[in-house]
């Protein structure tokens, strides 16, 4: 279960503004929303994480892969935008909606879909430079295969309480790591 620090190098890019070839900054809000999210996905526990020992899976995040040096700006682009699309699908689900507090899950389906909005303006520009090639391969195709893991595994385990636990905490993993190393690089400006 480790998303954090794929997510993480993503978005420590835009956090700190894109000022390279894409020209793209993100509002200083992003690293609010991450926050607020977490605290969201916190809110939403329902059942104990301990009681769902049983169901812990290792998801198998490529994080090599989308970490590596080679990862280009574009390329990142396309990877955080996957992922928060992708954490966005698995949360627009009608089995989602069982799942958890409506209202916590809307306020949480609003913050990603911010989020998404916020990148919009960064992929058009990707794709315009080449980008709808980069989508389809190398780390963001990697990362749509993990996504898709997760999806395969919450059907599996027929969308059970405790696999949304497992899944909620997988998230909340991520979004702890990227706040954390947000942080981090904001101070040493």
């Amino acid at each position: 279960m480790a998303l954090p620090l794929s997510l993480l190098t993503v978005l420590v890019v835009f956090s700190c503004g894109l000022s390279g070839a894409l020209d793209c900054v993100l509002p200083q809000n992003h690293i609010l929303l991450s926050r607020d999210n977490l605290m969201l996905l916190r809110q939403m526990q329902r059942i104990s994480t301990l009681s769902c020992l049983k169901d812990t899976k290792d998801f198998r995040f490529p994080r090599a892969m989308v970490n590596s040096s080679q990862v280009q700006e574009a390329q990142a682009i396309s990877v955080l935008h996957g992922m928060l699309q992708d954490i966005s699908d698995l949360l627009l689900t009608e089995h989602a909606s069982a799942a958890w507090n409506t209202t916590l899950l809307n306020q949480l389906r609003m913050g990603l879909y911010q989020q998404l909005e916020d990148l919009e303006p960064c992929l058009l520009q990707e794709m315009g430079e080449g980008g709808t090639a980069l989508a389809s391969q190398g780390p963001t195709l990697a990362v749509r295969r993990y996504f898709w893991g997760i999806f395969l595994y919450l059907k599996e385990k027929q969308y059970s309480d405790c696999a949304w636990e497992v899944v909620r905490v997988e998230i909340m993993r991520s979004l702890s790591s990227v706040i954390t190393l947000q942080e981090r690089l904001s101070n040493m400006d």
